[in-house]
């Protein structure tokens, strides 16, 4: 394989106002700060935020990031959500998403869950 080869095999960096996820080195960076992810907790959030906008079976999850089959019942999946949302802090509602019953769901940043109008208060009124 020639590096073209290589080249084509490139997955995008996801990329929004806080979170950018580079597959090819597996950083994820959080408001310009690199994220301290297991493993495990980086596989979990890579292949959400691959499929960002898919609700994502757990069993799926379980399968992709562990090699579980149906079969296995655990709450691993529930705690290395629990702990990656944590991670995110006060982004976690809005990238994670549980879709009770079924799986979770990775939303981009700017996806309206909530209706908000950004021009109701200067964004730099904070640090006024």
């Amino acid at each position: 394989m020639g590096p073209s080869a290589v080249n084509s095999n490139r997955v995008q960096p996801y990329r929004d106002e806080h979170l950018l996820i580079d597959f090819d080195q597996q950083a994820a960076i959080l408001d310009a700060e690199r994220m301290i992810l297991t493993r495990k907790e980086y596989d979990l959030l890579a292949l959400l935020v691959q499929h960002a906008g898919e609700i994502i079976p757990r069993e799926a999850l379980l399968m992709r990031v562990w090699g579980y089959g149906a079969e296995i019942r655990t709450r691993t999946l529930d705690v290395h959500v629990r702990r990656v949302r944590k991670k995110l802090g006060n982004y976690a509602d809005q990238y994670i998403e549980t879709i009770f019953g079924i799986g979770y769901r990775f939303q981009p940043f700017h996806a309206p869950r909530f209706f908000q109008r950004p021009s109701d208060k200067p964004a730099m009124a904070i640090w006024a």
